[in-house]
């Protein structure tokens, strides 16, 4: 197929490095070139701009930080609606508001453009071993077309409902696993605090009822004090920012999410947002420390 590729960060680009080596011809573009650089070399065609990638492809994916990224891609100047032809097809994996998800959706609509919504979990890790849960809103007719594409980025792949259900379903997602990496900051800190090991409280865990992926992947960084990246703490940030406005829209109550939230919110606040989800821990060192020097 003829595929385009917009956003390289840690997870777009060896996503589109999967596209390559399956055989799609793969057009791409980024405000940085020098981002694309190694996927041309690989046999990428650089294009211009947005709309060069659009009139060059069938599927145009993209994958970037938010709501208004998408949209500035899809409608901006020189954006991907001026070069589509009819019957194109944009599949963003971007993590962005369910309504924004909507409102491009309407806006493709009216120049017979389709619009799919497939935010991804799984990590920098899950995308380079082409292992993603992929969670897709949009017409059910479209699966066939996009199979090609989904099945060379990932393991899981799951059609939740019409266009915005893929971001409902990735916000559930975020809900669940941020929740799950603060109360592993929080056990960390209970065993700290009566002075047991937390590396041997997460081995017994570990193989007990709390066993998770949470508590292996970002506990054992707690534990091991490595805070280092595998998720920005950032893109979680704005990640609850986006279902907490959700749910403030819609009236549901969320009452953990909006303490992890607020926790979320101190770890910004203390510069952390480049670091691991993981400081969350420091987040709690740090209220301690500033409790004690009272």
């Amino acid at each position: 197929m003829r595929v385009g590729f917009v956003g390289f960060g840690a997870m777009g680009r060896p996503m589109a490095e999967h596209l390559l080596r399956a055989g799609h011809a793969l057009s791409v573009w980024s405000r940085r070139p020098e981002s694309a650089a190694a996927l041309v070399a690989q046999g990428a065609q650089w294009r211009t701009s947005p709309a060069e990638v659009a009139r060059n492809a069938e599927i145009v994916c993209t994958n970037v930080t938010g709501s208004a990224d998408v949209e500035g891609l899809a409608f901006g100047p020189q954006g991907l609606a001026q070069g589509f032809a009819a019957g194109s097809l944009h599949v963003d994996f971007s993590t962005i508001a369910p309504s924004a998800a909507r409102r491009i959706a309407a806006r493709y609509a009216a120049d017979g453009i389709d619009f799919v919504d497939a935010p991804v979990s799984g990590g920098s890790a899950g995308a380079q071993a082409a292992t993603l849960a992929i969670m897709w809103g949009g017409k059910s007719a479209l699966a066939t077309r996009l199979q090609p594409v989904f099945e060379v980025l990932g393991k899981s792949i799951v059609h939740v409902g019409e266009t915005g259900a893929g971001q409902v379903a990735k916000a559930c997602n975020q809900m669940v696993m941020v929740a799950a990496i603060e109360a592993a900051a929080e056990a960390a800190r209970l065993a700290a605090a009566s002075g047991i090991d937390f590396a041997k409280v997460r081995a017994a865990m570990l193989h007990g009822s709390a066993g998770s992926r949470v508590l292996e992947v970002f506990g054992g960084r707690m534990a091991a004090r490595e805070f280092a990246p595998g998720v920005e703490a950032r893109l979680h940030h704005k990640d609850y920012a986006l279902l907490l406005d959700e749910a403030t829209r819609l009236g549901a109550p969320l009452p953990v999410s909006a303490a992890v939230g607020q926790q979320l919110n101190a770890l910004m606040s203390l510069g952390w947002g480049r670091d691991d989800t993981s400081s969350l821990l420091r987040v709690l060192e740090a209220g301690d420390q500033r409790d004690s020097a009272r």
